[in-house]
């Protein structure tokens, strides 16, 4: 007969409540110890809660609980904490913290258990001036901002502040965006530290993530975790230091439920271990850096290239795309950059072709003068409709019929849409047929995925390159001399707030790639706006300029940092059927009179799935409490994210 009733939070994403279950034990358990319970026909593993008096209604028993394994106290803290700051389902929430799969006893766990590792200090660079300077202001707690521009060595900066960890016997985790990108990290990591170096990421096995786990949750010794998201819920014990590389990147934002942010995560889990948060990009995202400011965090340079073959000057040539005497031999490629790619092919250099196409939609551009169709209400760009010939922002639902014509120049020059990679690489083939070309996008399979074809690249050889915005990020190409971005304003045609940090960041992070070996760097920059202010600011390094009109924007139409977001989306058999459950929504948020502004409801971006239509409204706040009441009346049948990276 059970002597003991325990609280706990299931881990099972059928659960749909956000309160914890009560089941009864025939042993005593311990706050965190990991447990099996049955969830009608389903067996879920479960984390105990706490220890409570026998209800008054039948509960089921525990079926079995891991004597020797539980989760440490401060990821119980942050799972809580996640269940407010982030409300919705805990069966959903409490799966980041445990393993898929099976935990069932009796558990071998000395497979698990390995020699410690001495530190190789030998493989380590020597440091540079700026370097030193860097980690001497980072203390062993608190917030830190690394702006490090490409190739100043930020990861060297890493491999320092972890080993400083590891010599206090603190453990280190080092996040990283793109599974693609974990390869390079761990294998530079490995080679200073050896087998205390873990990789933890959603593409692994189930079984390499359950032993992975089981590794982290029963080591004694310190580790360094790599990897993505997930990693901030490793089971380590004590954590001494939290890198987010490439801080800017939007991969940090949980895409499904629960919609987490992998900074606002490690800056609580920092906290709560009291470790050092490290943030580092050479292009920091506008609201870290605004926080970082008005929070007195610390904002760190590294300007000077770590290692000086790095520091080859690059020649950058910005071309009007609506100066067509550029364009002779190729639609979309310029006689300019299709000689610098002749000369590469000749010095057997590579190229890489960027066509910023994140989210692009159907712009209206007039290729005269550069004119482009904006929201008088949000300051973004209008998106294209063919089928009623309209023009309409996603945000607000606003909508004019579309021109005929420029209203500044009165050209009858106006575009609807925007050029693909595919496009590109036909042209590529046609101008350089014994080239070898290769194409990465959304569209690849996975044998041609830039991850699987990596090594041949680094080798030099593949003599083009043509891609997407995968190829802006944190790539070492040690043979790329040339790169050419097709239409560099293409993702300011975006319909959202994020856009002209989103190109700021594209343009910069890509112009990266090159000049890292001992290849004289060319950059080529097409456009219709080559006197963008944000294009200006990205070719010249220029932060704190783009920054402060940045912010001032930011500021004029109301959006991050200077209020919170939240987007409530639903899905319906029609478009009227869609749009009257906003309207009905909208009614029942201005019944609690919440201090909020709603805006929509409008079609989303992308407004068809399947057969079904989706609607959103966005809704802006000063204070992010009025958003959790607002997800908390929400009827069934709506989703919501909050602290959206875009509004698409």
């Amino acid at each position: 007969m059970a002597n003991y009733y325990y609280k706990v939070w299931v881990a099972s994403g059928r659960y749909h409540s956000s309160d914890p279950l009560t089941y009864c034990a025939s042993q005593k358990l311990i706050v965190g110890s990991i447990v099996s319970v049955s969830l009608k026909q389903w067996q879920c593993l479960a984390i105990v809660q706490q220890e409570v008096a026998q209800p008054h209604f039948k509960v089921k028993s525990i079926d079995w609980s891991l004597d020797s394994l539980s989760i440490p106290k401060p990821l119980l803290q942050l799972r809580e904490w996640m269940q407010q700051y982030y409300p919705g389902s805990s069966g959903v929430t409490t799966q980041l913290f445990l393993p898929s799969g099976s935990l069932k006893p009796p558990l071998d766990l000395s497979q698990h258990q390995y020699k410690e590792s001495k530190i190789n200090k030998n493989k380590l660079p020597t440091l540079s001036s700026e370097q030193v300077l860097v980690l001497k202001a980072i203390k062993d707690m608190g917030t830190y901002v690394i702006h490090g521009e490409t190739g100043t060595g930020k990861t060297r900066v890493y491999q320092e502040l972890a080993m400083r960890a590891i010599n206090n016997r603190r453990s280190a985790i080092i996040l990283t965006p793109e599974i693609s990108l974990t390869a390079q990290l761990y294998k530079n990591f490995r080679a200073v530290f050896g087998e205390r170096v873990v990789i933890v990421h959603s593409q692994l096995t189930p079984a390499t993530r359950r032993q992975t786990w089981l590794r982290i949750a029963t080591t004694t010794e310190p580790l360094i975790i790599i990897g993505t998201r997930s990693a901030l819920f490793s089971p380590l014990k004590d954590i001494g230091l939290i890198v987010v590389d490439e801080a800017h990147e939007p991969a940090y934002k949980q895409d499904k439920s629960p919609y987490y942010h992998a900074i606002r995560v490690a800056s609580k889990l920092s906290s709560l271990h009291q470790a050092a948060l490290v943030l580092g990009s050479a292009t920091p995202p506008v609201l870290d850096y605004f926080i970082a400011q008005h929070k007195k965090i610390p904002i760190l340079r590294l300007e000077l290239p770590a290692i000086k073959k790095l520091g080859r000057k690059i020649e950058p040539v910005v071309l009007d795309l609506k100066d067509r005497s550029h364009f002779t031999k190729a639609a979309h490629l310029s006689d300019e950059l299709l000689s610098a790619m002749e000369q590469a092919l000749e010095r057997k250099e590579q190229t890489l072709l960027f066509l910023n196409r994140r989210g692009t939609a159907h712009v209206v551009l007039c290729q005269n003068c550069g004119w482009q169709a904006l929201c008088p209400h949000c300051d973004t760009p209008l998106t294209y409709h063919g089928d009623v010939h309209a023009m309409r922002c996603h945000s607000c639902n606003y909508s004019r019929p579309s021109v005929v014509s420029c209203p500044v120049c009165k050209s009858a020059d106006i575009v609807f849409r925007s050029v693909g990679t595919k496009a590109i690489a036909d042209e590529v083939h046609r101008l350089f047929p014994d080239a070898t070309i290769m194409r990465f996008d959304t569209d690849n399979k996975k044998v041609e995925r830039f991850e699987e074809n990596y090594e041949q690249i680094v080798q030099g050889k593949v003599d083009i390159i043509i891609g997407t915005q995968t190829l802006a990020k944190g790539l070492d190409l040690p043979n790329l001399s040339v790169v050419g971005v097709i239409t560099a304003d293409t993702s300011l045609y975006i319909p959202d707030f994020m856009a002209q940090e989103r190109t700021y960041q594209l343009v910069s992070q890509v112009i990266g790639r090159t000049s890292r070996g001992k290849q004289y760097g060319k950059v080529i920059i097409q456009t219709y706006t080559p006197t963008s202010s944000v294009l200006r600011a990205a070719l010249q390094k220029d932060w704190l300029t783009f920054y402060s009109e940045e912010i001032q924007e930011r500021q004029e139409f109301m959006f991050p940092p200077f209020c919170y977001l939240l987007k409530l989306s639903c899905r319906r058999r029609s478009p009227s059927a869609a749009q009257q459950a906003s309207r009905s929504l909208i009614k029942i948020l201005q019944s609690l009179a919440l201090k909020i502004d709603v805006n929509g409801p409008a079609p989303s971006f992308h407004e068809k799935h399947g057969n079904q239509f989706e609607w959103q409204l966005i809704i802006k706040a000063k204070k992010r409490s009025e958003l959790l009441k607002a997800i908390a009346v929400l009827p069934s049948g709506w989703s919501y994210d909050i602290d959206p990276v875009n509004l698409l």
